[in-house]
């Protein structure tokens, strides 16, 4: 282990040796190419592509080198290494609110994922994103507590009104404090053909998070389970992702009831605005 960690830090201890790395494995290129890529100065080229010839990374054809099988099968898996550490720097803040016990989560769904978090101050971030894929969207089915803003209000009701299929499952409270934030917009919304609403009494948002799944992106919104503070919104196009969201609705929507007038007079609990 002590050898391959040796080798690990030998390429990434220096940038001009990741940059020729990078740059060979995009096709041969000559010395002048490696230094108008990288900015590193000739000097610093000779040695890295020693370096690289030592270790049989590289080979040379003329005035041009190459990376060997051996270098390209280096570059291949650094390249998917670096992924994985951008991935996990984008999730790392997110991921206490992230359904990580869930079956069939993984990160790997949402390693290229949009993250919008709230700047300090100034919580909407978040809430343009949602907005944006609302008015993106022809379908978006959802649950729990999805962000619970006066802008995501009013763009679902008006996407819905507007012809948008719009299946959304809440939980009692949170369905509650919906009806209290515009009770005439949502009884026009809920009794249009396009739109259905259920209600399910142990959805993953009371300890985690809702998850929306819309035309090509599944979306998960973190939010503090205590507070109901919007932590941030993160959502992906991958196909997987997209796929496990919609079963995961669908699993809950086959569990769900419809709306009642017991549900309709549960108290609003206090911790719920939206401004």
């Amino acid at each position: 282990m002590g050898t391959t960690i040796d080798d690990i830090e030998f390429l990434v201890s220096s940038k001009h040796r990741v940059g020729v790395l990078d740059a060979l494995a995009e096709r041969g290129r000559d010395r002048a190419d490696l230094r108008a890529e990288t900015g590193a100065h000739a000097s610093t080229i000779g040695r890295v592509l020693g370096d690289f010839e030592d270790r049989r990374w590289i080979e040379r054809r003329g005035s041009t080198y190459e990376l060997t099988p051996l270098g390209k099968f280096v570059a291949e898996r650094f390249a998917d290494f670096c992924a994985a550490m951008e991935a996990e720097e984008k999730l790392r803040d997110v991921w206490q609110w992230l359904p990580r016990e869930m079956e069939g989560f993984s990160v790997d769904m949402f390693a290229d994922a949009v993250v919008a978090y709230p700047p300090a101050g100034y919580p909407y971030e978040p809430v343009k994103r949602v907005v944006q894929l609302v008015e993106e969207s022809d379908t978006v089915r959802g649950f729990g507590a999805t962000v619970f803003k006066t802008a995501a209000n009013e763009a679902f009701c008006q996407a819905a009104l507007d012809g948008m299929k719009v299946d959304v499952i809440y939980s009692p409270d949170v369905l509650a404090a919906t009806v209290d934030w515009n009770p005439a917009l949502f009884e026009k919304t809920a009794t249009l053909d396009n739109c259905t609403i259920f209600v399910h009494d142990d959805l993953p948002d009371r300890r985690r998070c809702g998850i929306d799944v819309f035309d090509e992106r599944a979306a998960i919104c973190c939010h503090d389970t205590e507070t109901r503070a919007l932590r941030a919104w993160v959502d992906t196009d991958a196909p997987e992702a997209r796929e496990w969201a919609r079963t995961v609705f669908e699993r809950y929507r086959e569990e769900a009831r419809p709306v009642d007038e017991e549900v309709l007079a549960t108290p609003v609990p206090e911790q719920f605005t939206s401004p």
